[in-house]
């Protein structure tokens, strides 16, 4: 699921993705295929990850990825997503947000 809203001075933020269930080596193909075509159009993507109940090594290798290509906001990462970064040390190296107004405005 995507929106697109832009910026408060205008700016277009590119879109939001909104995935949600499990994202695992079977799984996250297709997700990293819409976030590739996001950033085709766009140049950077906003991952609303709130919706996300499980996520593996594949997705935190994809997620990682995409973080080195493009500008990767990502919003209200859920409670497994969120400990899936800690423990790989790598949630303050990444860009998350609270709220994906502050990510917009950023």
């Amino acid at each position: 699921m995507t929106s697109h809203h832009a910026g408060q001075d205008g700016a277009d933020p590119g879109p939001v993705l909104s995935p949600a269930g499990e994202f695992d080596m079977e799984t996250v193909t297709p997700l990293l295929a819409q976030i590739e075509t996001v950033i085709a159009v766009h140049g950077r993507v906003i991952l609303d990850a709130s919706g996300i109940t499980f996520a593996d090594s594949s997705f935190l290798r994809m997620i990682l990825g995409v973080h080195q290509r493009t500008d990767l906001r990502i919003v209200t990462p859920s409670d497994r997503v969120t400990r899936l970064f800690d423990l790989a040390g790598v949630d303050t190296y990444l860009q998350i947000y609270p709220n994906l107004e502050t990510a917009r405005l950023t």
